[in-house]
């Protein structure tokens, strides 16, 4: 088996003294697209603050082509990993296109300052993410669904090999969610390995070539979509009855949630009754 480019090996990961990551190995695997799931405050988007080395394990190390990612020089990383924070702060007076040419900071050197490589490069991730037409607006003046495509459009520009997202679909509505997956999926099949945090599992099963399971800081499984999601799962997980079926569209599993009266009893520890339920 081939070495991972990323991994994390024995990570504890802890904000001041709460511990949120203990003890955690994880492998993301080349050319994957790789979806973080599990419930609020589980270790999810620290994971990926810490493989992004944004935020510093309390043990244990991240790799990045088999050396610790926090014995690299800073523009090295960046031009290996790119990072879409889960919220971000643009400079005050900044227009869209001066934003999203930032992300091509790590490709500038002393001697090649701005390119007509560059200028592709962010002209190509505004058309991607839909944003051109916003290029001469304030980004403190756009909507929070017109903000999360430029941010992504930024993290696009800094063309890496490896992308990692937090909620990218954050803000959005429902179709720019879908139009947001769908470049994913299509930098992926371009050769990209990407990783992303998302909430909504049916969208994770549709997208993901590889799950990641999460809760209270702990892998619990991992592997394809078909493999790792069941209906036990989601009730450990989440503590959710429901049914797994088969997208019609996709032929991906399908997390369907089990009416009110069903939840009600699950939350009350009433066991299900089998005569009621329906064959899967």
């Amino acid at each position: 088996m081939t070495e991972s480019r990323l991994r994390a090996d024995a990570l504890t990961l802890a904000y001041d003294r709460r511990v949120v990551v203990r003890d955690l190995d994880v492998q993301i695997a080349d050319g994957s697209f790789t979806v973080i799931v599990g419930p609020n405050a589980c270790g999810k988007s620290t994971l990926l603050r810490s493989l992004a080395r944004v935020l510093k394990p309390q043990s244990g190390a991240v790799y990045l082509n088999g050396q610790t990612i926090a014995s690299q020089p800073s523009k090295q990383v960046a031009r290996q990993l790119g990072m879409l924070p889960q919220s971000s702060v643009a400079p005050g007076g900044i227009v869209v296109a001066e934003l999203v040419a930032r992300g091509r900071f790590a490709h500038q050197r002393l001697l090649r300052q701005w390119s007509p490589q560059d200028e592709a490069a962010v002209a190509d991730a505004m058309r991607q993410t839909e944003v051109t037409e916003l290029a001469d607006r304030f980004v403190d003046e756009l909507s929070g669904g017109q903000r999360q495509r430029v941010w992504l459009a930024m993290a696009l520009a800094q063309q890496t090999p490896i992308l990692l997202l937090d909620e990218p679909t954050t803000f959005l509505d429902l179709s720019h969610q879908f139009e947001v997956l769908d470049l994913c999926a299509d930098l992926h099949e371009q050769g990209r390995t990407v990783v992303a945090v998302l909430h909504d599992l049916n969208h994770a099963c549709r997208y993901a070539t590889e799950l990641i399971v999460m809760r209270e800081g702990r892998v619990l499984a991992q592997g394809p979509p078909a493999e790792v999601m069941t209906a036990e799962l989601v009730e450990t997980v989440f503590a959710m009855p429901c049914r797994v079926m088969t997208d019609p569209e996709t032929d991906t599993p399908m997390v369907v949630p089990a009416g009110r009266q069903r939840r009600r009893m699950a939350r009350a520890g009433v066991p299900a009754n089998p005569a009621d339920r329906v064959p899967a």
